[in-house]
């Protein structure tokens, strides 16, 4: 299992204040030492952490293979061709959202989806795309000739959230939250089953499988263990605890869990 480390929370943390300190830049050599197998960064429109200078000069420094995240926007896509990335996975943004809400709509009108795919397989960059973990997006992203794809695992974090700390946020109802313990458990394993059955059944076409958000230190286990996924990103859960033990150890804690 790979890990990439979203070291897009190091920016958030600098914004806060608008200064330059922390300067995610630092992280590079801290995650090549802990075993960190690449870098994610997402570069947003509206630049809300990490900056283009930030982007530019992560990718052109770093050590390890850099995933840019970004939309598919034709200016954002002309800044992916300019920088180079090893990887860049597509993924939807909502100007109000706090984080990414779900997968990319792949299915349907996918002209701008093409020409975004086109663009980058033209200039050498591998393409993922940042779905749910749904059949007919599967099937789209293979007719759409990308070698990655990213499910969503959100809805997993969520329901494992609700059964097993009680954690509440805007994604969570009322109604979910009052659910019996066994009525979330059983949700959290029929998503995890619809997870590992797609996860093969996208191999089986010839598509890599990662998988990411909202994964943590209590609940990777599980995502872990399908074996059709062969790479995670996670960011937040690993800077947040990187504040108490360091990025090294939070990054070394996290490869302890994703051993296989």
């Amino acid at each position: 299992m790979k890990l990439g480390v979203n070291i897009d929370h190091i920016a958030v943390l600098r914004e806060a204040r608008k200064i330059n300190d922390p300067n995610p830049l630092d992280a590079l050599s801290i995650c090549k030492l802990a075993g960190a197998d690449q870098i994610t960064i997402h570069l947003r429109e509206d630049r809300r952490h990490m900056h283009d200078d930030d982007a530019k000069n992560i990718i052109s420094l770093s050590q390890l293979p850099i995933n840019l995240e970004c939309a598919i926007e034709p200016s954002m896509i002309d800044i992916a061709c300019s920088l180079q990335p090893h990887r860049v996975t597509l993924v939807p943004e909502k100007r109000q959202e706090v984080t990414t809400e779900g997968g990319l709509a792949v299915t349907g009108d996918i002209t701008r989806l093409q020409k975004a795919i086109s663009r980058l397989h033209e200039n050498g960059i591998e393409v993922s795309l940042f779905i749910d973990p749904d059949k007919k997006a599967i099937e789209a992203s293979k007719e759409l000739e990308v070698k990655w794809i990213e499910f969503h695992t959100g809805t997993y974090a969520n329901i494992y959230a609700m059964a097993y700390s009680n954690l509440a946020n805007s994604n969570h109802s009322i109604k979910e939250l009052e659910l019996p313990r066994k009525t979330l458990e059983q949700k959290l394993k029929d998503e995890l089953d619809k997870i590992s059955a797609l996860s093969e059944y996208a191999y089986k076409l010839g598509l890599k499988v990662a998988a990411g958000h909202g994964l943590n230190y209590q609940n990777v286990q599980a995502i872990v263990d399908i074996k059709y996924i062969e790479e995670l990103n996670i960011g937040q859960s690993i800077i947040a605890r990187s504040v108490f033990t360091g990025l090294e150890k939070a990054i070394l804690d996290m490869k302890s869990l994703i051993k296989r």
